[in-house]
């Protein structure tokens, strides 16, 4: 009985740790939930002063002697705040800062997660076409880790994947590139 109960409270306690926002609660207080990025992209002059939690993948960085711009593809974000689907998104935004955002960090593929105020929007060009973005000061800001060996495996498939590998035994005439399941981001 007496380890049973241990047992269901390391799996709860076990649980529950993984499922801590990112952002700080102070932050997120701030944040008007009823304001969407569609609705924020759409009209970004109407939601000026507001604050929201938006999430994405950099596209850009740019450093100036103002503060830094970030450029970042929108993404839906899951319930602990990290961008869930990269694959689908409903357009970019800046996010802006007047103090230096280092670009080896910020660089460009990276997940972010964020809290700021809406300052407006700016139109700059994306290829030929001009682009209205949604600009917003960043309040606090995230940045996933990635790990480079989750990238990929050169040939042969690393162990306990190897047995699962058709072409471990030499057949196949190239190099062999092995990527595991799931996102290339994970928090930890």
């Amino acid at each position: 009985m007496y380890l049973q109960r241990i047992s269901i409270l390391i799996i709860l306690l076990t649980t529950l740790s993984g499922c801590a926002h990112v952002i700080s609660e102070q932050s997120r207080s701030l944040v008007d939930p009823t304001i969407t990025y569609t609705m924020l992209k759409g009209k970004p002059d109407a939601f000026v002063g507001k604050y929201v939690q938006l999430g994405g993948v950099i596209v850009g960085v740019k450093n100036t002697t103002t503060g830094s711009q970030l450029e970042i593809m929108q993404v839906a974000l899951d319930t602990t705040g990290m961008p869930e689907d990269t694959f689908r998104s409903e357009g970019r935004f800046l996010a802006i800062s007047e103090s230096f955002l280092d670009s080896m960090i910020y660089k460009p593929d990276r997940l972010v997660t964020l809290v700021g105020e809406v300052k407006g929007k700016k139109v700059m060009p994306v290829d030929e076409v001009e682009y209205t973005y949604p600009v917003v000061a960043i309040k606090e800001i995230y940045v996933w880790k990635s790990y480079d060996y989750e990238k990929g495996y050169p040939y042969p498939t690393p162990p306990p994947y190897s047995f699962y590998d058709p072409y471990y035994y030499g057949y196949w005439p190239g190099p062999y590139w092995y990527r595991p399941l799931g996102p290339v981001y994970r928090r930890w």
